[in-house]
């Protein structure tokens, strides 16, 4: 009921507290309404104030003059009514009604100038400096372009008041105008302090990081530009006060070649398309919506569908008609308000604008709903593909037989022709029925590459038949070959390739068949064929048919490739069963699956033989033909196995060896694999800095012989790993940044949920806290498009509710920390310490969010779950967080709550067994230093003091790790013996003591802090 004035004020005090929107408008006004039914208007001052907060920050700017009218005529009515605070807010408001009245059209501009000559007259009746009267000046001469350097002038000129906008807002201004002037370098510097938190206030720095965002990637800031959007976009979304803001960061998006996540922003806001109280700021919302849009029509995207005015369903084409109409239109009002085109030349000016970048900027966030491709600039035209058909033929097969990874694109060339015109096959490039088996056999390694094995098995079968009618055995043997490994082995790689592993991938010899027996007889069937064929159809031999006949002189060469691939695929085999075998043998014996010949120590020695004697004779005829990248690949599989089996030197002297053959068989296009293999290695022997070189190395050469089977996604994942070891956060946070994106464009989601957890872990290491929570949150907004299993789910959901936390957005920490209680409450009996743990943190979210109703239930919950799955430190942890807040909640009348929280820590400690493992004189010493703290508060010093004094002993157990914690006991013992007791000298010694014994141990900040201390008490 609010039939009181102390009812409506409490009433007041809550609403104040909810987030700016619609609800607490709505409530304000209801409560200003409320407030008038009183004799004594003191209560509708404080209600008016309340809903021209709730307005102002709304964008509620057509509504805020008329209530700032109410005020005014109750501050010249009866001064009185207003408090101290109260009447400061007259004068502050003045400004506020003059942005509100710039922002509306309809507006006369003589009303806008006449207002700001009243709010002079008010300012210089109160005898208070005129500053924020320049400021007002300049922000009309801003908008209306003119005048705007010397109104400029006259503000930045004149000293700040108690009146002035805040030095955060202030400083936005400055660097905007220097923004406005083209010099982004000196409006980057000014802004600088608000950009680096120095400089904060309820609008900043979310207003500048918006504003900011082009001028960073124009000055090629890049990884501050993705900061910035990260971290003030969550800021800003979905707020009708900030849909300008919102408009930046579409504009960012489009400008960055991040649309689709424009896309998902736009989504996100869609209600600001209802948002017209603001209309200047709703002109800017609507101004990033048509950049965006615009970009995406421009590059053919018309019929995509978007999210606009709700009611009914949206193009990208019929929006963009539907927006830049209606903003049109506005920017014209104003240019008629204003008798000048400057609002029109701003919109005009950021339609005009180009991205700035040629690739899109990795952002490192799951593109979770549009499902739409970045659009990326033109790519430099790959070399000209020649023309005449004969060519190439003739280039494709000299690339296919150096293993050259461009012949991917002549061979795609070559289907569409002979899709196009089936006759365009001559007899230079041999029977169609030949380019048909060429090409089926190349759209067969596709679908290994991108996973269908399946299709990939029937491409193979195809291509086989298609060999064997034409009379070309060694090609339907390797075809044979690789069919066999592609059904034994489980892999990202292809098994033709001249690699044994992927980087950050399984091994190209990854997985293991049902029946070991098996694949060995299908080998030895494969074999025999060849040594049958090397009787029959000697590699050097004349040609079987027309099929061969096209090849010519190269005729030996292709044989010998594919009497090479053979062999090549027969040692994978082998090395895959070699390394099952070890692996059962390091997981203690477990059941081998039938057929297998490793199951004993003999029989693992039987394979490796095995696998020993296939790649010396691969080795050897490798060499012998002239194809010593052949012979490469042999000492890959070897560098496989050392790695496997624990032995990283060896396998960095067989991947060196491997490049050197590689080097001097002159084919750098090879380099990339064992280039990122050797990489990972050297990152197991801690030599971090070497294989970021190799890593660059493979991606450039990757890029430059336009590899694109190569595994960019997983490569750029290892080096953001090789970063942090380095220390290179930021390098770390552009490759794992990179590797997300890259993973999202192959479809792959767990590679790209897991490059997400990594990067969040190095941005929250680093301290960029927010932008690891908008990194967490994207991983978590469709659980089940993740592809993380519950586990991994859980522990991102942890780290997500953590660092809201660490974001004092308690809340919605509590609410995350809440949903991941009820999952792990399903968990097996061995896990519910988990449960503990998260319901204790949910408990301390929820009383930080001063939420103590939930709170106190779920802190209960915590215990409970404690007496079933003990986490001491956790939940003792959890009651000292409830005994500090108790006490700042209920200042005096909080202390016996707090010692009551504390008594049930000290009962919890006390049952915890000798023997358990974790520090124990940690927590009884921060026990007993927050029952001091509780103590002082309540002015009981004698008692307070031994508590202290208590917490300095039990650190004092902890040796070398308890010392910065005894000091910091230190301190409050001798501020509680110094100002409580009022026994200086006491206190003094106490404090030298300690001071000198934290120099003795290395703790040179904590004495000087001790030192700071003892100097103030002297002093007295």
């Amino acid at each position: 009921m609010l039939d009181t004035p102390e009812a409506v004020v409490e009433a007041l005090r809550e609403n104040h507290d909810r987030p700016h929107g619609l609800p607490r408008t709505v409530t304000a006004e209801e409560l200003v309404e409320a407030a008038e039914a009183f004799e004594k208007q003191d209560v509708l001052v404080t209600a008016l104030l309340e809903l021209m907060t709730a307005y102002e920050f709304t964008g509620e700017h057509r509504k805020s003059p008329v209530t700032f009218a109410r005020l005014l005529k109750l501050w010249d009515t009866d001064p009185e009514l207003f408090s101290e605070w109260e009447g400061h807010q007259v004068f502050w408001r003045f400004k506020w009604v003059t942005t509100s009245l710039l922002q509306v059209p309809e507006m006369p501009l003589a009303t806008v100038h006449g207002w700001i000559d009243r709010m002079r007259e008010r300012y210089e009746e109160a005898d208070h400096g005129i500053q924020p009267v320049a400021a007002m000046r300049y922000r009309v001469a801003e908008h209306t372009g003119t005048g705007a350097t010397d109104a400029y002038d006259l503000w930045a000129t004149r000293p700040r008041t108690g009146l002035s906008d805040c030095e955060a807002c202030e400083t936005r201004q400055h660097a905007r105008h220097r923004a406005d002037q083209g010099d982004d370098t000196a409006a980057l510097e000014t802004w600088r302090p608000v950009l680096e938190g120095l400089q904060s206030c309820e609008e900043e720095p979310q207003a500048s990081q918006a504003r900011a965002l082009l001028p960073l990637l124009r000055s090629g800031r890049t990884d501050e530009a993705r900061s910035h959007h990260l971290t003030g976009y969550r800021k800003v979304r979905g707020g009708t006060g900030t849909q300008e803001e919102v408009g930046l960061h579409l504009e960012f998006c489009a400008l960055s070649r991040n649309e689709g996540r424009g896309l998902e922003i736009l989504a996100e806001n869609r209600s600001l398309f209802e948002a017209t109280a603001a209309p200047h700021s709703h002109l800017g919302f609507l101004t990033g919506v048509e950049v965006l849009l615009a970009r995406l029509t421009a590059a053919g995207h018309d019929d995509t569908a978007v999210a606009g005015p709700p009611g009914r369903t949206w193009t990208a084409a019929g929006l963009l008609a539907h927006v830049r109409t209606e903003a049109e239109a506005l920017a014209a009002a104003f240019d008629a308000r204003n008798g000048t085109s400057a609002v029109g030349d701003a919109r005009r000016a950021r339609l005009d604008r180009r991205p700035l970048l040629d690739e899109p900027l990795p952002l490192g966030l799951r593109a979770a709903t549009s499902g739409l491709a970045p659009v990326a600039a033109p790519a430099a035209a790959p070399a000209e593909l020649p023309g005449d058909f004969g060519t190439l033929v003739r280039e494709a097969r000299r690339l296919a037989r150096e293993g050259n990874p461009g012949a991917a694109r002549l061979w795609k060339r070559i289907d569409e022709r002979l899709a196009e015109d089936p006759a365009v096959a001559g007899d230079e490039t041999g029977p169609v029925e030949l380019l048909h088996a060429e090409t089926a056999e190349q759209r067969a390694h596709d679908l290994w590459r991108e996973g269908q094995r399946d299709e990939r098995a029937a491409a193979l079968a195809d291509t086989i038949e298609r060999f064997e009618r034409l009379r070309m055995p060694w090609h339907a043997l390797s075809g044979r070959a690789l069919l066999l490994v592609g059904t034994t082995l489980r892999s990202t790689a292809d098994p033709e390739d001249d690699s044994a592993t992927d980087s950050g991938a399984d091994s190209a010899v990854g997985g293991a068949p049902a029946d070991w027996t098996e694949v060995r007889e299908a080998l030895a069937n494969l074999l025999s064929g060849t040594e049958k064929l090397l009787v029959d159809v000697p590699l050097d031999g004349e040609a079987l048919g027309e099929g061969e006949a096209a090849y010519g002189a190269d005729l030996r060469v292709e044989r010998a490739l594919g009497y090479l691939a053979v062999r090549y695929c027969a040692t994978s085999v082998a090395c895959r069963e070699l390394l099952d075998a070890q692996g059962r043998a390091g997981h203690g014996g477990e059941e081998a699956p039938e057929g297998a010949a490793g199951s004993t120590a003999s029989g693992t020695e039987d394979l490796r033989r095995r696998f020993e004697e296939y790649a010396t004779l691969l080795h050897t005829e490798a060499e012998r033909l002239g194809h010593p990248h052949q012979a490469a690949n042999v000492h890959q599989l070897r560098a496989e196995l050392a790695w496997r089996s624990g032995d990283p030197t060896g396998a960095e002297r067989e991947l060196r060896t491997a490049l050197e053959k590689i080097e001097a068989a002159g084919r750098p296009w090879r380099r990339p694999r064992p280039s990122a293999l050797l990489a990972q290695v050297l990152l197991g022997l801690e030599r971090p800095q070497e294989a970021v070189e190799l890593l660059h190395g493979a991606l450039a050469d990757a890029v430059a012989h336009d590899d694109t089977t190569f595994a960019y996604a997983s490569t750029y994942m290892l080096l953001g790993h090789a970063s942090t070891h380095l220390g290179d956060p930021s390098g770390a946070v552009r490759h794992l940044s990179e590797a997300a994106a890259r993973f999202d464009q192959e479809e792959d989601a767990r590679g790209a949920t897991e490059a997400r957890l990594q990067l969040a872990g190095v941005l929250s290491r680093s301290g960029q806290r927010a932008d690891a929570v908008a990194v967490l949150e994207s991983v978590l907004a469709d659980e089940e498009t993740a592809g993380l299993d519950e586990r991994a789910l859980a522990q991102a959901r942890l780290d997500f509710g953590r660092g809201l936390r660490d974001l004092e957005e308690y809340l919605p920490a509590a609410e995350q920390l809440l949903v991941l209680a009820d999952t792990v409450a399903d968990w097996p009996e061995q896990d519910r310490p988990i449960l503990t743990l998260v319901a204790a943190e949910a408990a301390t979210a929820l009383a930080l969010a001063d939420r103590w109703d939930a709170a106190t239930i779920v802190y209960e919950r915590a215990v409970a779950a404690h007496a079933e799955a003990p986490n001491p430190p956790q939940i003792a942890l959890m009651m000292r967080e409830f005994a500090r807040l108790a006490v700042l909640a209920r200042e005096t009348e909080g202390v016996d709550t707090a010692l009551e929280h504390l008594a049930r820590a000290d009962a919890v400690l006390a049952a915890v067994p000798d023997d358990d493992g974790f520090a124990a004189w940690f927590e009884r010493g921060e026990v007993h230093y927050r029952r001091a703290r509780v103590l002082s508060v309540a002015e009981r010093f004698e008692e307070a003091l031994p508590e202290a004094e208590a917490a300095v002993a039990a650190h004092e157990e902890g040796g070398g790790d308890g010392e910065l914690p005894r000091a910091e006991a230190v301190r409050l013992a001798a501020l509680i013996e110094g100002n409580g007791l009022e026994r200086v000298d006491a206190a003094v010694a106490r404090l030298t003591e300690a001071a000198a014994r934290c120099r003795m141990t290395g703790h040179e900040e904590a004495a000087d802090v001790l030192d700071a201390l003892s100097r103030q008490f002297r002093s007295r």
